[in-house]
């Protein structure tokens, strides 16, 4: 049976709660809302009033991980805690929602990868033990590294600690974030590792996972870049799904049919020259999702 995606066109935060209610699943207990929450200086992240009324639907903490750049490289703040939560009060999260930085205390959480390419354990913040499910609220865009951001990137890179990410970069080199860089995986084994990472926060939350992605704001640059690119193309819509390698897939597929939009070419140069569509294939045949979908639209 084809995996189900909901979709609509109207873009608003009250749709966000229609097409979640479509999915036909409870989350329970408590709840980790997985968002990006937007580098300093970005001006493309979808803002914590976007979000509100469906994190205040699953009565929902906002959950984040610190990254594997910062200072030291001279862009972006998120690497510290220290900082990392003066970013989030600047940009409004924590004066709105209940926020977790899950990886600000140690040790990490290593989830095993079963069948995986790459990686043999993930690690994440270890706060994901807190949590009995989690909602996934992906803004889809491009990505410098992985040529597109969306469900499957929330999952991989924005779950994992920092030392997770350096491991993803470097598709199982080093955990170390001075290191990753100098030894990030290639267009092939990248992508590998991203799609080993997600599948095991999918495992831990068997049957409590849900997708958003929002196809708003259409830069070819994620959220995490400081000082990213504007939208080049137009905004799409809204799409929902319990599949997350449906999902990924199915706003792929909205952009390569947007053949009437100027910046169409553009974006598609971003994700096929970071070869971003293996991270769906390798998701795919990791068997946590399938690339076939049947959308409705709302």
């Amino acid at each position: 049976m084809k995996s189900k995606v909901y979709f609509s066109r109207e873009i608003t935060p009250e749709k966000v709660v229609e097409l979640y209610h479509k999915l036909g699943i409870d989350l329970p207990g408590k709840v980790a809302v997985k968002v990006h929450s937007g580098e300093k200086g970005n001006t493309n992240f979808l803002r914590p009033d976007f979000w509100k009324p469906m994190v205040d639907e699953v009565k929902g903490t906002i959950v984040e991980c610190n990254t594997a750049y910062g200072d030291a490289f001279g862009e972006g703040v998120r690497d510290q805690s220290a900082n990392h939560w003066k970013l989030m009060e600047y940009h409004g999260w924590n004066k709105v929602f209940t926020v977790d930085i899950m990886d600000e205390e140690g040790p990490d959480l290593a989830l095993p990868v079963e069948n995986g390419k790459q990686l043999k354990e993930n690690l994440v913040g270890r706060h994901i033990e807190n949590y009995d499910s989690m909602l996934v609220l992906a803004h889809f865009k491009g990505h410098p590294m992985g040529g597109y951001g969306g469900a499957l990137k929330q999952l991989s890179i924005g779950c994992a600690s920092t030392a997770g990410k350096s491991r993803i970069h470097s598709a199982g080199v080093t955990d170390d974030r001075y290191e990753c860089w100098q030894k990030h995986g290639d267009k092939v084994a990248f992508p590998e590792a991203m799609a080993d990472a997600a599948s095991t926060v999918v495992k831990h939350f068997e049957g409590r996972i849900a997708f958003i992605n929002v196809m708003k704001n259409l830069s070819v640059d994620c959220d995490c870049v400081s000082a990213p690119e504007p939208p080049c193309m137009k905004d799409i819509g809204i799409l929902a799904s319990l599949d997350p390698v449906a999902l990924d897939q199915a706003c792929i597929d909205l952009i390569y049919a947007a053949k009437d939009d100027p910046g169409q070419a553009h974006f598609i140069e971003r994700v096929e020259s970071r070869n971003g569509v293996h991270t769906i294939e390798a998701a795919g045949a990791l068997g946590f999702g399938s690339r076939e979908y049947e959308c409705i639209e709302i």
